[in-house]
């Protein structure tokens, strides 16, 4: 599968700090995939920097075959959408208002608001001053902007983080339906449950260095302890995958007594802190 985001060696330095050292990945065409670490890791800057607003030190950069450092800023930014945490909307105009504005400077048809706001759970506020919507509702804004011209790709810095389980859900559904129709999607998030659930492969950033890359099923494979729990009658009982464990398994389902069995398997929140040492706060 083409890659669709290529990083090699990629180096970042402000001033005496080294926030990047010469990172390494591809993102390939069509897949979701997950950015993870904690605060301070360089998320933020190599998100900045494959999106144009930041130059870097030293590697290669491409974004859908363009270098973002070199590029002509209205060729490549129509190209992509972006959500951060500074992504501004305008909080005296209406939610409406906002996003038809944008729909004029990245020559969309004025259809596609209604669109968007259906997707965000946002249609029946359409007429609300930015300046009065909740924290989580302008989220919701800033990330119906960042779709309204349905970009190759989008970069997603924590789009859940302010909402409730409800509208994340809705939110996590649309930008599913988005993936299905071919977008790329780039997504930070400190939300282990949404990058498993969300993400085709996730990638480890920490102190500015990738520890791990693979797909969240591998990766904890690749770090379980290989045991199993089964629960029987007398409670829970850890047996490790070897023959005597397969000699108590099948002892336990002849008698009857095998009531439930499972695979002990870290998520990627344990994974994390086992390789970094360091919680996702």
């Amino acid at each position: 599968m083409q890659s669709i985001i290529e990083v090699e060696g990629l180096e970042k330095l402000y001033k005496n700090k080294q926030a990047l050292k010469k990172i390494s990945f591809q993102v390939r065409q069509g897949e979701i995939f997950g950015f993870l670490g904690p605060s301070g890791s360089g998320k933020t800057t190599t998100v900045k920097i494959l999106t144009s607003q930041l130059l870097y030190t030293s590697g290669r950069v491409k974004v859908l075959g363009i270098d973002p450092g070199r590029s002509r800023p209205s060729e490549f930014l129509s190209k992509i959408g972006v959500l951060t945490d500074n992504s501004g909307i305008y909080e005296r105009l209406s939610v409406y208002d906002n996003l038809a504005l944008f729909c004029r400077l990245y020559n969309v048809p004025e259809r596609r608001v209604e669109v968007v706001l259906e997707a965000v759970n946002l249609a029946d506020d359409k007429h609300t001053l930015v300046g009065q919507l909740s924290k989580g509702m302008k989220q919701r804004v800033t990330l119906a902007r960042t779709i309204l011209h349905e970009p190759d790709i989008l970069f997603l810095d924590e789009p859940t983080s302010a909402l409730d389980p409800v509208n994340s859900g809705r939110i996590q559904e649309t930008l599913r339906e988005m993936n299905r129709k071919g977008t790329t999607i780039f997504l930070t998030t400190h939300n282990m449950q949404e990058a498993e659930e969300l993400c085709d492969r996730v990638a480890f950033l920490n102190n500015g260095e990738i520890s791990a890359l693979d797909t969240p099923q591998a990766l904890r494979l690749q770090y379980s302890d290989g045991s199993i729990t089964v629960t029987t009658p007398q409670g829970k009982q850890l047996v490790q995958r070897n023959e005597a464990g397969a000699d108590m398994i099948r002892e336990l389902m002849y008698s009857g007594n095998m009531l439930g069995i499972h695979s002990n398997e870290p998520t990627l929140g344990d994974i994390f802190v086992q390789l970094t040492g360091r919680g996702l706060e």
